[in-house]
């Protein structure tokens, strides 16, 4: 009986001790001031299609070259067309497809003017 006591025992410490490495793990954790702590900024994506220069060189990979090149390069049916059209290499490419967009913008219709006559049907 006295083996299984201390045996009992043994376990209790053994146990309370690595609750308590691992509560001291995390207290280690939180104590890190929020300046160095790594965070994930989710921005919206850039529209390849209307984004500036300044826009466009904010992604990795692109430098005042290839913001020139996409800029000249507009419009775009789909941000694959940066590859396609060889405007990137596939490997910026791959890189930045997460964090790009390609929005078709559509020109205004026109309003019905005073000077063009009205369509009769």
């Amino acid at each position: 009986m006295q083996i299984r006591s201390r045996l009992t025992v043994l376990i209790a410490l053994v146990t309370l001790s690595l609750a308590g490495g691992v509560s001291a793990g995390q207290d280690k954790v939180s104590k890190v001031p929020p300046a160095q702590r790594k965070s994930v900024v989710h921005s919206a994506p850039i529209d390849i299609n209307g984004a500036s220069l300044a826009q466009l060189k904010t992604l990795p990979g692109i430098g005042d070259a290839e913001a020139k090149r996409i800029v000249a390069g507009r419009p775009y049916l789909s941000k694959a067309s940066l590859v396609t059209d060889n405007i990137i290499p596939a490997g910026v490419y791959q890189t930045i497809r997460h964090r790009i967009i390609a929005i078709q913008h559509t020109m205004p219709k026109r309003a019905a003017s005073a000077d063009r006559p009205a369509v009769k049907r």
